[in-house]
């Protein structure tokens, strides 16, 4: 509304001048009110959006609207960057699901600190793993969708597979089970519902050579696989969002970036050639707009495709002390689609962000 006030207010200006009719410079306020107009709706989020308090790396963020907190909560893998005595990577092992929340439309996020989640805790005491959760809300329920490896290690060779869990606050979560996806080494799910009220999953397959897969569920609770969703193209932290009319597969291919497929029906995908900044992250649909939450910082240097991330600015009130090669942070852009293309802005400019205090749609 600002936007199109600014343009009319422009506009009349300039006609007034070219016929001659006596103009009266602005108010302060009126000065404030065209300033204002010149930028999208929302507030100006800080960079970095949020750093983890405790371990100082988080990663993998999924939002999802908390109507009974009335706010909107942010999930994501509480890497424990700060962590002594850690050898290999047992330092991404041990992990917790951290929650930020927002009450300013996603602009700033404050700690609230882990979900209470105890699978695994009766056969691996203190010794579980928990990555990537994808939330979605669905008829009273919260639903987690949970990466869970049985142990801490120091190396990337163990079994792992996706939990689902339900919750009615968001904060406390109760055991359904494990996913039967076919293999021992599944994580990173994301969730939508197809416009048959059927549901879909998409997930990365480390038998199938790090495939991006795909699943079917009448309910949330019984999954049949279907296969490769992509071909040809290996992958991890798939998210998949239905917008301008189109869908939407956006997956974290390592040195090739946050590569972007497009569909029309949530099966046949066709590859673009722009991709996304960061990485593994979640793509928010609110009010007709859309923004990308994604993690950036230093890859971990004994993983394919290692490299390093967004830049990084503040404190936001975590550790003052990075830790080389560990320290991540969460950071926002919002998205446009531009010839039938998904684009991101530059994280270098500006983000204004203006989530509503509404459930986000997961179809």
């Amino acid at each position: 509304m600002l936007e199109k006030t600014w343009r009319w207010t422009a506009a009349w200006a300039i006609g007034a001048v070219l016929a001659g009719v006596p103009t009266v410079s602005l108010s302060a306020q009126d000065q404030a009110l065209t300033r204002a107009s010149t930028h999208p709706a929302g507030n100006l989020v800080p960079r970095p959006l949020f750093r983890d308090p405790v371990f100082d790396a988080p990663t993998d963020p999924v939002l999802c609207y908390n109507a009974e907190q009335g706010m909107w909560f942010m999930y994501y893998t509480q890497r424990r960057a700060t962590a002594e005595n850690a050898p290999g990577v047992s330092w991404v092992h041990g992990t917790k699901i951290g929650i930020a929340t927002s009450s300013d439309g996603g602009a700033t996020w404050t700690y609230q600190g882990t979900a209470n989640i105890d699978y695994g805790e009766d056969e691996h005491p203190g010794q579980t793993t928990y990555w990537a959760p994808e939330v979605i809300w669905h008829d009273g329920l919260y639903h987690m969708f949970l990466s869970y490896v049985p142990g801490i290690f120091d190396n990337w060779n163990h079994p792992r597979q996706i939990v689902h869990l339900t919750s009615t606050d968001g904060i406390s979560w109760t055991t359904v089970g494990p996913i039967d996806l076919g293999s021992d080494r599944v994580i990173d799910a994301s969730v939508i519902q197809l416009p048959d009220g059927t549901w879909r999953m998409w997930y990365k397959d480390e038998r199938q050579s790090s495939a991006l897969c795909s699943a079917d569920s009448p309910d949330l609770y019984h999954w049949t696989t279907r296969g490769r969703a992509v071909r040809n193209q290996q992958g991890e932290g798939p998210k998949v969002i239905h917008w301008q009319g189109r869908y939407w597969l956006i997956a974290d291919t390592w040195r090739t970036g946050m590569k972007v497929w497009s569909s029309d029906d949530a099966a046949h995908w066709v590859p673009q050639a722009a991709t996304l900044v960061g990485s593994h992250g979640d793509a928010v649909v609110s009010g007709g707009r859309a923004w990308w939450f994604y993690f950036g910082g230093p890859r971990i240097p004994d993983t394919p495709g290692y490299r390093r991330g967004a830049g990084e600015s503040g404190s936001g009130g975590a550790p003052r002390t990075r830790v080389p090669g560990r320290s991540t942070q969460i950071d926002v852009v919002e998205l446009h689609v531009v010839d039938g293309t998904l684009i991101a802005d530059d994280p270098n400019q500006p983000t204004y962000i203006d989530l509503r205090a509404e459930r986000e749609s997961e179809r």
